[in-house]
């Protein structure tokens, strides 16, 4: 039976993905701001419904739609859980843009990819930033720079927050959460090691349901600020809502997504 739910899932991600890649192909150069992101919105909900994740919007502040989102990284799943509550334009490790179909299906979204150390391209990016942020759009990234275990936040490089500051808008955390039936972290989700992702997309495939909880925290003013203090203010609200004693009871779940066909 395990091998046949697997099998299925994996046919149905299959099917979903090609979807994925006629909609960008063929509605996303003709499409406004809004038609996009709902497309992404409904998209990614659909993506997550089917690796029997369910999302669900933690207690917290309210998303701003013109901000520069700041999230702690876990896995592959957490861009797909942002854009099915609040899409943005990310900025990505160049090594997601290798992974199959879903790093091309990131870029066609407006993922912008960014290599390791390479200050030249982090300058451009930068100004590419800026420059969305300008034009009212949210942007997001994830500052550890990497992947990390649940229950851990590794510390946040600064960089990029010099974005929210020459554009004068605020900053919001955003803590990601995975949890299992019983609230404890989810550790079939972590993508940490040598978890490859082939290995990861089998393992949430065949594992058990997966609660995707995304809490939204306190925005920071951008404007004025300096980007170190940014970066560890975020750090240390990001932190704190992922401590045992802050993680809420309860949170509202997102609605479900259609029904295949």
């Amino acid at each position: 039976m395990t091998r046949l739910r697997l099998a299925w899932r994996l046919a149905r991600v299959t099917v979903h993905l090609f979807a994925g890649l006629a909609t960008c192909a063929l509605i996303f150069p003709w499409a406004n701001r809004r038609l996009r992101d709902a497309a992404t919105r409904r998209w990614s909900r659909r993506l997550l419904a089917i690796c029997n994740v369910r999302v669900e919007a933690a207690p917290g502040a309210p998303p701003l739609e013109h901000a520069l989102f700041v999230a702690n990284h876990i896995s592959w799943l957490d861009i797909f859980v942002i854009n099915s509550l609040y899409p943005c334009r990310f900025v990505a490790k160049a090594e997601i843009r290798a992974w199959p179909v879903l790093g091309w299906l990131a870029a066609a979204g407006g993922t912008v990819f960014i290599a390791r150390g390479n200050r030249r391209e982090l300058r451009h990016i930068f100004k590419g930033i800026v420059a969305v942020l300008a034009q009212g759009e949210r942007v997001a990234f994830f500052p550890e720079g990497t992947v990390a275990q649940q229950g851990t936040v590794l510390p946040f490089h600064a960089n990029l927050f010099e974005a929210a500051v020459d554009a004068r808008v605020a900053v919001q955390p955003c803590a990601l959460a995975y949890l299992d039936e019983a609230g404890d972290w989810h550790r079939g989700v972590d993508y940490t090691g040598d978890v490859s992702f082939v290995d990861s997309i089998v393992t949430i495939l065949n594992g058990a349901p997966v609660r995707a909880r995304l809490a939204c925290l306190a925005p920071l003013t951008g404007s004025g600020a300096h980007r170190r203090e940014l970066a560890q203010a975020a750090h240390d609200a990001i932190q704190h809502a992922l401590s045992p004693t802050a993680r809420p009871a309860e949170a509202a779940p997102v609605p479900a997504p259609l029904p295949e066909h």
